[in-house]
């Protein structure tokens, strides 16, 4: 859909995008069609989708056979859906994709594809990392910003508790940069289309629980030695015997450490701690 074919939609809706939702639709249907091959539905799978908007990506997953459960919060989009689109493979969840209950809402294994609003990316993939059976993969149009923290490996800039969390579960690769230009409205800032694929072995639910205490812990302040952070949020003899074990420097910021070590880490520290 450009540009000419959705200001009358939205007139007509009485839709002004605005900052609240995050509203910056996709105006590029070669954009649409990259994300729609990246993504690669099969038929009959299940696609979780946030913020489907007027449903340009939405007609695209189901034309590929995919079951679509969309949620969006805006009532006046989530009427146009209803009446727009009568396909038995989608289903429209009205409400915000950061209260409700995903693994409730998705009980099956399942995929996200999604142009996030902004203002809740960081949130809504918390949740998401947060969830006893995470999807199996996701691709993501988000902020370019974004996009780089949650790819980075250690020793860069970007690199932060966010990149570990994320990339204990999944692995992430970044895709493309994406121009303000392709939207309307433009956003002030400069996107990135992001895959991510899940690991094989990832932790579990309470392991994650103590990687994400000792990643917080860790870059708390993270141009400092981490081991002050760390050994205050849990045992001090057990933080010793993890470095002394990994090898790890005194020294050393979390900025320096991958995550197979927070990882290994987590396991040790987590033994005796509480999560108190």
């Amino acid at each position: 859909m450009n540009k000419k074919e959705l200001l009358p939609i939205l007139a007509e809706l009485g839709v002004t995008p605005g900052k609240h939702f995050g509203q910056n639709f996709m105006i590029d249907d070669n954009l649409l069609d990259f994300i729609c091959r990246k993504a690669a539905p099969a038929p009959g799978e299940t696609i979780l989708e946030i913020g489907p908007g007027l449903g340009s990506l939405t007609r695209k997953l189901l034309e590929a056979g995919a079951k679509v459960t969309a949620i969006e919060i805006d009532k006046r989009l989530a009427d146009y859906l209803e009446r727009s689109i009568s396909n038995p493979n989608f289903r429209l969840v009205r409400g915000d994709a950061c209260r409700l209950d995903i693994q409730e809402l998705m009980p099956c294994e399942f995929r996200i594809v999604a142009n996030l609003p902004y203002s809740i990316t960081s949130p809504f993939i918390a949740r998401i990392i947060d969830l006893e059976n995470p999807p199996s993969g996701m691709l993501f149009m988000l902020q370019k910003e974004t996009g780089m923290r949650l790819a980075s490996g250690p020793g860069t800039k970007n690199y932060g508790s966010l990149s570990v969390f994320i990339q204990s579960v999944y692995t992430v690769e970044y895709l493309r940069g994406v121009a303000p230009q392709v939207f309307f409205p433009a956003p002030e800032v400069d996107s990135a289309i992001v895959k991510f694929t899940r690991r094989e072995e990832f932790p579990c639910p309470g392991d994650r629980q103590i990687l994400h205490k000792l990643v917080r812990a860790a870059f708390s302040q993270r141009r400092k030695m981490m081991f002050k952070q760390v050994a205050a949020a849990f045992a001090k003899e057990e933080v010793e015997k993890a470095y002394a074990s990994m090898g790890i420097s005194m020294n050393a910021r979390a900025e320096e450490l991958t995550v197979k070590q927070f990882l290994a880490m987590a396991r040790i520290v987590g033994k005796t701690d509480t999560l108190q």
